[in-house]
């Protein structure tokens, strides 16, 4: 009896907890609901496909991007789930129905690009949003580069295609990373090969035809970037040298002046290789005592200081290149003359960074990871990228804020050989010139 009691007080909370049995699953969709349910679904597709792309000047080039994608995907699923019911079921769904998105059409009034050039009533932004520059800009950019038109295209290296689509065609994928399957789409071109061509033939177009943009020994062009040093309190100082990885394919070296023109660049190098190594290897190393020869000495108290580039801690001390101070004794003392050179040259090193990092905010496809055949390319893009940098800000183009990158991306080892006398003699009068400008200010 005591057991038996035990047993029904114990099944007696277990029957009071239990839940209340699951609802019955749905009935099944009758073929009608069914076929309903399915062709409401594709006709959704379908419109977003043809809003996508008949009306993508209402959106900018980074969302059309983004949306496209999803799109494609919802309408391959779709068809495959289609596919999957009995034929008379598919028949009836898709009697009044396309899921398969506009295909691009050769050189139409019905590409984006032909749209955009045909409606002049569009905003400048537009033209911002897709190229990263005004369209003065960017005709002014055309007839600098001069490509050869289809008619003039009789060497089979040349692509039979528009001078206008195949500089928007590259910049659109420079700027946006666009795969060249949406910039073949969205040029009217035949296929992703030829958005691909389009985009190396105007970057060598680039190189040959804005390289005066990098000419150093071009009359004036050092001089004119001492007065700019000189505002960051270093005098005689003709440039700011750098250096930076793109992703794991190369690194680039380059000058830049006061107000983040690029004044040298030298790219492709090794992703393994220390500054210190590339430095030997440029063209401004051999070309410096020219560009540099026959310049005035500016005169500070202490010593004369010869005209010069800074140099970042990578690399070495020499005559014509002022790296910062190594090991400084007392670090916490900001008031000694290392410390306060070194928090000079920080600052002027910075025109450097930024200017790299404004290319890369400009031209996204330069922070793409590059693999395979891609990364023999890459040098030239780079490249490519710098010029017009410095194009843009001939025109007047406003700038762009310059890409945030992790500290550790472009962290090169310090050298550690030895230092030459004279380049330490030119820092030292340096550091005492600033030292006594703080002390009095």
């Amino acid at each position: 009896m005591v057991a038996s009691g035990r047993k029904r007080s114990r099944r007696a909370p277990i029957a009071a907890s239990s839940s209340p049995p699951p609802p019955p699953p749905p009935a099944p969709q009758s073929p009608p609901q069914l076929t309903s349910l399915l062709a409401l679904l594709a006709s959704s597709v379908t419109l977003a496909l043809r809003f996508a792309s008949d009306r993508d000047l209402l959106l900018r080039p980074s969302q059309t991007l983004e949306l496209d994608p999803l799109l494609l995907s919802a309408a391959r699923a779709v068809s495959r789930l289609l596919a999957q019911l009995p034929l008379h079921l598919q028949t009836l769904t898709l009697t009044s129905l396309s899921l398969s998105p506009p295909t691009p059409s050769p050189p139409l009034p019905s590409s984006w690009f032909l749209r955009l050039l045909s409606s002049p009533s569009l905003p400048d932004s537009a033209w911002r949003d897709a190229f990263h520059m005004s369209k003065p800009a960017f005709f002014q950019l055309l007839h600098a580069l001069a490509l050869p038109a289809p008619a003039a295209s009789s060497s089979s290296s040349s692509l039979a295609l528009p001078p206008d689509h195949k500089l928007g065609a590259a910049l659109f994928r420079l700027a946006h990373a666009a795969p060249a399957r949406a910039v073949a789409r969205r040029f009217g071109l035949p296929s992703p090969a030829v958005a691909a061509r389009a985009f190396y033939e105007v970057c060598r177009a680039i190189a040959e035809r804005l390289s005066m943009l990098l000419d150093l020994a071009a009359p004036d062009r050092i001089a004119r970037a001492v007065p700019g040093f000189c505002a960051l309190s270093l005098p005689n100082c003709c440039g700011a040298l750098g250096y930076t990885r793109f992703g794991e394919a190369a690194i680039a070296q380059a000058l830049v002046d006061a107000e983040g023109r690029f004044l040298d660049v030298s790219v492709g190098w090794d992703p393994e290789m220390a500054p210190a190594e590339i430095l030997p290897r440029t063209k401004l190393y051999t070309s410096q005592s020219m560009v540099l020869a026959n310049a005035p000495q500016g005169e500070l108290i202490g010593g004369s200081v010869p005209r010069y580039f800074l140099g970042p801690a990578c690399c070495p001390l020499l005559p014509w290149l002022v790296t910062p101070y190594k090991h400084v004794v007392d670090a916490t003392d900001d008031l000694s003359k290392e410390s306060i050179f070194n928090h000079v040259h920080a600052h002027g090193q910075q025109v450097v960074k930024n200017a790299f990092g404004r290319v890369r905010a400009r031209w996204r496809l330069l922070e793409e990871c590059w693999k395979g055949e891609c990364q023999v390319a890459l040098p030239y893009a780079v490249l490519a990228g710098c010029l017009l940098h410095n194009f843009l800000l001939q025109c007047g183009e406003p700038m762009t804020a310059e890409t945030q990158r992790n500290d550790d991306a472009d962290v090169f080892v310090d050298f550690e050989g030895e230092k030459d006398k004279e380049g330490g003699r030119i820092r030292d009068v340096l550091a005492a010139h600033l030292s006594l400008v703080s002390r009095n200010q």
